[in-house]
């Protein structure tokens, strides 16, 4: 497949921001970003203490979870397949909200990338000093030279942020097939773990399914939703694949079944292995099984997986903020030298903004290293659930508008419309409230005002200079 530069007009860009990018990835690149997104630190690492917390009902929080997670992503493909972009949903923002929602949608996914790049470099470096090697390198060090190494990479081209993503999604997938193969196996043929064989009988014999009762399972569900945090960055990848109504309804219908899998197949399995309270919040649950068969290096190989998942956060996070801020760029609403881009076709100057505040984040390392992970998560919080609200917001307007002017929706469309857009708005609301009965998202419930703040103030700095025919209303 030969690369193809987007021109700057077509009868499908009406983002002005969508002129000048190569059309690089291919479908094994899209298709692990969507497997990439689905699968990450959350569940290598989370997973163990949530089950310590609500025991096997992880399994179900993990699927509900999941479902509104898909239900985002594929009112985002309808979105794609009826108008491909780079910008994705800052352009659907712009077209069926205004500006002021392209605005919002832009800078709340700023937020979320950016703090989520310094929480990636963060646990990079604490992923490194597990091993002895790295231990008389200060944490800033590690972390800053992470960021060093994923940028320069980030910034050579397209098709290598494709490939270093379909590798990163290869370990994370491989490691957990291996695990699965490895689970099934001492099932079916009765290996004890620890000394007790395993099976259903031993979630039976702990306390069943709700071995701590109902309200572990319902608070618990803030921190799982923040697992499927990367599913929506397919979108942002459609406007640089070519064929996108072929790749897309593919990749994205794939995550489902994937979040079956590996979610809710893993947690099932760890249950059926161990009892739920041999698990620990200081380990990943995969290393507590493998450790107790004594396999040799269990810990060392986890770590290295966990190692790549936070390097693919990373890597996404700087590829997508930096067509984010482009699309906002050419209309006005971000900066502009972040809408420039270099001979290769890569906005650079989005994605060195995005490593400016990460560079800050080096500094909190230096400053609060044992702190840095938690303080910038709140904030993360707070901008993955703002961008899903607007995917589905942006879908909804999009349904009602085909249904108002006739406006033909593509085939691959969102089932039960509107009322999954409906009940996912719900669901989101409810993990707001939710982060209130727990401490670290109370700080982050407080954080909302001053956020609210910057963005009204950030507005009033830049609407003069908006500039709506950045939006081609002739190709809407």
């Amino acid at each position: 497949m030969t690369e193809q530069t987007i021109p700057a007009t077509t009868g499908s860009t009406a983002d002005a921001g969508d002129a000048g990018y190569r059309k690089a990835l291919k479908p094994r690149h899209v298709n692990m970003i969507a497997i990439g997104g689905a699968i990450g630190t959350g569940l290598f690492l989370g997973a163990g203490g949530r089950l310590a917390q609500a025991g096997p009902a992880l399994a179900i929080v993990y699927a509900v979870c999941g479902l509104f997670a898909f239900f985002v992503v594929r009112a985002l493909g309808e979105l794609i397949l009826y108008r491909p972009s780079s910008g994705a949903f800052v352009s659907y923002a712009r077209e069926f909200m205004g500006e002021k929602g392209a605005y919002l949608a832009g800078w709340m996914h700023f937020l979320n990338w950016s703090t989520t790049g310094i929480a990636d470099i963060t646990a990079i470096a604490l992923y490194a000093h597990f091993w002895s090697f790295f231990s008389p390198v200060p944490q800033w060090v590690l972390a800053l030279i992470a960021l060093a190494v994923v940028l320069t990479l980030n910034l050579v081209s397209v098709k290598l942020f494709g490939e270093m993503e379909f590798w990163f999604a290869i370990v994370k997938v491989a490691a957990l097939v291996l695990f699965m193969v490895i689970g099934i196996f001492l099932l079916v043929t009765q290996t004890p773990v620890d000394g007790v064989a395993g099976g259903p009988q031993l979630i039976a014999d702990h306390g069943g399914i709700f071995p701590a009762g109902l309200l572990p399972m319902v608070l618990i569900v803030q921190g799982v939703v923040f697992a499927y945090a990367s599913v929506e960055l397919v979108g942002v990848a459609a406007g640089e694949t070519e064929h996108p109504e072929k790749i897309m309804p593919k990749a994205i219908n794939s995550i489902m079944w994937r979040i079956l899998v590996f979610y809710v197949g893993s947690v099932v399995l760890l249950a059926m292995l161990l009892p739920w309270s041999s698990y620990t919040k200081d380990q990943s649950p995969f290393v507590t099984v493998l450790s107790h068969l004594g396999v040799p290096a269990a810990d060392s190989v986890m770590n290295l997986v966990v190692l790549t998942a936070a390097l693919s956060s990373l890597n996404s996070g700087l590829y997508s903020t930096g067509r984010i801020l482009r699309s906002m760029a050419m209309a006005g609403s971000a900066p502009k030298f972040t809408g420039v881009m270099n001979r290769n076709h890569v906005p650079y100057g989005g994605i060195l903004l995005t490593a400016a505040v990460c560079v800050l984040g080096v500094g909190l390392n230096y400053l609060v290293p044992k702190e840095a992970f938690d303080i910038v998560l709140n904030f993360a919080a707070i901008g993955i659930l703002a961008t899903w609200a607007i995917i589905v917001l942006c879908h909804l307007l999009f349904v009602r508008r085909a249904k108002r002017d006739g406006v033909e929706r593509p085939s691959f469309r969102l089932p039960f419309s509107p009322w999954t857009e409906i009940a996912t708005l719900v669901f989101l609301a409810a993990v707001v409230v939710l982060m209130g009965f727990d401490e670290t998202g109370r700080i982050t419930l407080l954080a909302l005002p001053a956020i609210a703040v910057a963005l009204v103030v950030g507005w009033f700095g830049v609407r003069k200079r908006i500039d709506m025919r950045a939006f081609d209303k002739e190709g809407m």
